[in-house]
């Protein structure tokens, strides 16, 4: 053997030296006394112990036997070796490698690390030392190290395979051969005579590494599918958190808008709340300051009546005429009174009437500044609860109120003149209509009969079945069907049942924005329900419409 290959058959796999004072592990493999030493003090901290080179799991701390063959074999190369050509060549081999603590942080490191179970399969051929090995003949049933795999036969009946197969799993349990062929027909491993005259004559067959290439070439058709998948679920995920985060950021958008919107709202009511006390507090000033000098005047008073009523007790103590006739004269009168019980002095009430217009201003001022502070804020939603009902269009069985809010079924026909506008079909429409914006009112409906509530044209026919709103394409409506207890959208005589409850929805709330063609309704219950939206292009100006059936009614929340 040369010197070289010698020089590595005796050097240690962890500091890449000759062996100094070799030592052997049970599983085989030889290391320096030191080297080894410190590794599995190193190791003792994660509690596993392994062999740098094959691997194998120690549960307890392995011994050390000092390997006295492999010691004297290391004695007889150094003292065939030049020392100065060995210590040149060490230094430079050293120098070049890396450092003994650096290779034993890594074999901890990789001690630590799950990794799978490794069985050691050592070389048939090698007698003399457990070698490992690299190869395994199926043919011959042995297992070769790199040397003997190099002078093995290159014949095609012998199959070299991984070492760690066992041969046993390579025969066929039948007739005790090599399993060379794979049957298509029952997806199993056959010898040649399982092909020729056993079980499986007949059957279609494939040689094991036809099989073989056609199962990788599947596979790898699956992973680029796999591929294929996991890039598009990745973008999904992508899509899906990006949208997360607009959301995020929307609300998050919403909420300090709002915060800021209420905050402008609260500096406000502030200042006016403040206008209202500050009119309280003057009428105060001005109606207690008389009432206060007039106090300070009569307890003046009061006093000099208490001393002269003293005087007067003790002049009427005196028995003796002549010492009550010295004294002198006093004041008979009882002085002016300043105030009288039948003529008060001032109106001690407050100007009621005033606080009240003074607070009704503010109010005003408050619900005129609101709209400029939504505005500011980006909240441009209009307040549309002032709308009131146009006459002109009601039908004359719909009776009106006297503020032209509630609209109600009646038995008995309203005298009313002739209008062009005016319904025939118990319907009734807003006087204001929206040609833009964005724009939101309320409705409470009735529990008994039939109503819808919804927006149209002004330019919708007036009689006949095609002029109830939703049975058109110019009116959009949700309509309650009272005897089948369900409540449905309803345009252009297409409907859709929203829900069927036995109550129908109390409270509706109407949001209109006019240039995005989104009319949208919502049950003011706690939550807000979003009930339906329609989508359209509006080409007119929209009005609110209702119908009212017989019991039933509807009314504009202000």
């Amino acid at each position: 053997m040369a010197s070289s290959d010698l020089s590595e058959e005796l050097s240690c796999t962890i500091c890449l030296n000759i062996y100094t004072n070799p030592v052997m592990l049970t599983c085989g493999h030889n290391f320096c006394q030191d080297c080894i030493a410190k590794l599995l003090d190193r190791q003792q901290e994660s509690g596993v112990y392994t062999c740098p080179d094959c691997r194998a799991e120690f549960q307890q701390c392995p011994s050390l036997e000092r390997n006295l063959k492999l010691w004297y074999l290391v004695e007889e190369y150094r003292s065939t070796q030049p020392k100065l050509e060995e210590t040149v060549e060490v230094d430079h081999y050293r120098s070049a490698q890396p450092k003994l603590e650096e290779t034993v942080e890594v074999d901890h490191y990789r001690s630590t690390q799950p990794k799978l179970e490794e069985t050691v399969v050592f070389c048939t051929y090698c007698v003399d030392s457990s070698v490992p090995a690299v190869k395994t003949c199926l043919h011959c049933e042995a297992f070769l190290c790199d040397i003997h795999v190099k002078t093995h036969s290159k014949s095609e009946n012998h199959i070299l395979t991984d070492p760690t197969v066992s041969v046993d799993e390579r025969k066929c349990s039948v007739h005790n051969e090599l399993l060379k062929f794979f049957c298509c027909t029952d997806s199993t491993f056959i010898c040649v005579t399982c092909c020729l005259v056993g079980e499986h004559s007949g059957h279609q067959v494939e040689m094991l590494n036809e099989a073989f290439e056609k199962k990788k070439v599947k596979l790898c058709d699956f992973l680029m599918k796999v591929y294929l998948k996991k890039g598009e679920t990745e973008k999904q995920l992508h899509r899906l958190q990006e949208r997360k985060n607009r959301v995020q950021e929307k609300a998050t958008g919403f909420k300090d808008r709002v915060t800021a919107l209420f905050g402008d709202i609260r500096g406000h009511l502030a200042v006016l709340e403040n206008t209202v006390l500050n009119e309280v507090t003057r009428q105060e000033k001005q109606v207690l300051h008389p009432l206060s000098d007039l106090i300070q005047k009569l307890e003046i008073e009061t006093k000099d009546q208490h001393e002269k009523i003293l005087q007067i007790k003790r002049l009427c103590s005196i028995t003796d005429p002549l010492t009550l006739l010295k004294e002198g004269a006093i004041d008979s009168k009882p002085g002016k009174a300043h105030y009288s019980q039948s003529d008060p002095a001032g109106d001690d009430n407050l100007d009621e009437v005033r606080i009240s217009v003074t607070l009704q201003r503010a109010l005003n001022k408050l619900s005129n500044i609101v709209p400029d502070l939504k505005a500011k804020r980006g909240f441009r939603v209009g307040d549309a609860s002032d709308m009131i009902l146009n006459v002109n269009t009601a039908d004359t069985i719909i009776a009106l109120s006297q503020d032209l809010k509630n609209a109600s079924y009646s038995q008995k026909e309203k005298s009313r003149p002739h209008h062009p506008e005016r319904f025939t079909t118990s319907q009734v429409l807003s006087t204001r209509k929206f040609a833009s914006g964005q724009h939101y009112w309320e409705v409470r409906t009735s529990n008994d009969g039939d109503w819808s509530v919804g927006v149209t044209y002004n330019s919708v026919k007036r009689k006949g079945d095609t002029s109830f709103i939703g049975q058109n394409s110019k009116s959009w409506c949700l309509t309650w069907v009272h005897e089948n207890e369900d409540l449905k959208a309803e345009h252009d005589n297409d409907e859709e049942v929203l829900y069927t409850s036995f109550e129908p929805v109390p409270d509706l709330g109407i949001y209109l924005d006019y240039e995005r063609g989104l009319l949208s309704f919502y049950k003011l219950s706690e939550p807000i329900t979003h009930l339906h939206t329609f989508t359209a292009t509006f080409t007119e100006a929209l009005h609110a419409a209702f119908y009212v059936n017989e019991n039933s009614w509807i009314k504009i929340k202000s």
